[in-house]
């Protein structure tokens, strides 16, 4: 498979008509026709059904679409890391939940930029199950995740913070006007929790029990949804300080009893050839 037929094939995609995929690509419409039978040709398998006004894709085709992308956008990272005549020059890009502590990369990346004004960063938000996924499969360079760390898999620097978790809730909440909250406060409370495994387990260890002896009635993996449920009455949600800012809101944060933190850490695969960028990326990092 070509990237250009690749390419091809997910403009077509994009504009949901062969014709109009022809226009913006600037060749002919059975050209571009060819093309596409014969990547299915290729793929021994049918990519799209041909609609009267637009294209349908196949469970194939959503597949191809959705992979696609992905490997051209690592191809044209690719390229621009490696092909670029200035002295550091090229993109990083680094994933993470929601989380304080990516102020500190902040003040790194700032760094980074005046410096080097031809590193270009991108961000991309996820709990941590997606950033080690995409960090796999080389989608980013660098992931933002708590602890604990793989150390065998995974090089990392763990930055000098730690995140603390607590209940956010309404302010008209009967546990409202409470300093801090204890596992028995949570008995019959209808919570959200985050997603992530390890998260859980953390909540599991802090209550002492299993998780079963908590109301959950749902997950979140990024806390700005659920926290809409909380403004709604619907539940509270067990989340990490200063993500959601409750100042001149109906919402209140309230932080656990016992204290429960967690570290955060900078990871990137070990022994990954990086880019000049992320090499000096990781160099600032050394320094902080």
């Amino acid at each position: 498979m070509e990237f250009r037929t690749l390419n091809y094939f997910l403009t077509v995609v994009q504009e949901k008509s062969i014709s109009q995929a022809a226009k913006v690509l600037h060749i002919s419409q059975p050209a571009l026709s060819r093309q596409l039978k014969q990547l299915e040709t290729e793929l021994d398998t049918k990519l799209f059904n041909r609609g009267h006004r637009e294209i349908h894709l196949t469970e194939e085709g959503r597949y191809l679409a959705n992979r696609g992308k992905k490997i051209l956008s690592l191809v044209d990272k690719t390229t621009k890391n490696i092909t670029t005549e200035t002295e550091v020059a090229g993109e990083i890009t680094i994933g993470g939940g929601e989380t304080k502590s990516m102020k500190l990369v902040a003040k790194i990346i700032d760094h980074l930029v005046k410096q080097y004004p031809e590193v270009k960063v991108n961000l991309y938000s996820g709990n941590a199950d997606d950033v080690l996924e995409k960090l796999e499969q080389g989608l980013i360079d660098f992931g933002l995740v708590i602890d604990p760390v793989e150390k065998q898999k995974y090089a990392y620097k763990k930055l000098p913070a730690a995140d603390q978790w607590g209940l956010l809730i309404r302010q008209d909440h009967f546990l409202a006007s409470k300093k801090s909250i204890i596992p028995a406060d949570l008995v019959d409370v209808p919570l959200y929790v985050s997603s992530q495994t390890y998260n859980n387990n953390k909540i599991a260890e802090w209550c002492g029990e299993s998780l079963d002896s908590l109301h959950i009635i749902g997950t979140y993996n990024l806390l700005y949804n659920a926290s809409l449920m909380v403004e709604q009455g619907v539940a509270g949600a067990l989340c990490i300080a200063g993500i959601v800012n409750t100042v001149n809101t109906n919402l209140k944060f309230i932080p656990l009893q016992p204290k429960l933190k967690s570290g955060i850490n900078i990871v990137w695969k070990k022994g990954q050839n990086l880019s000049k960028a992320g090499k000096v990326f990781v160099k600032y990092l050394a320094e902080i």
